[in-house]
């Protein structure tokens, strides 16, 4: 019989342990969420956030309520911008990243 661990424990652990992975899942999420795939994004955030910063220190670093961040962060959630930006801005100030974003030209 094979033992299988769960995924988002994997994840949490691996990015508690490993800076660039951290940093990674915030690429991929920012990607995501410029791609127009919200939906995964928050997803990736919400895990990112529950193995680094948590709810309740996001909570005080953006000034909005936990329960809020929460729900705005499940699968049904629909942030608005500005919350969004602040989630996005307190985990990159969080893992001390910034952003570099470039423009693709279409071929």
């Amino acid at each position: 019989m094979t033992l299988t661990r769960d995924f988002k424990q994997t994840v949490a652990e691996r990015a508690e342990r490993d800076p660039a992975f951290a940093r990674a899942l915030l690429d991929e999420a920012a990607t995501l969420f410029l791609s127009g795939e919200p939906d995964a994004a928050r997803l990736i955030l919400r895990d990112l956030v529950n193995a680094t910063v948590g709810f309740e220190h996001l909570a005080e670093l953006t000034q909005k309520p936990s329960k809020s961040l929460h729900r705005m962060l499940s699968p049904h959630g629909n942030p608005n911008m500005n919350n969004l930006a602040a989630i996005f801005d307190a985990i990159r100030d969080w893992l001390r990243v910034g952003f570099d974003v470039r423009v693709v030209e279409a071929a």
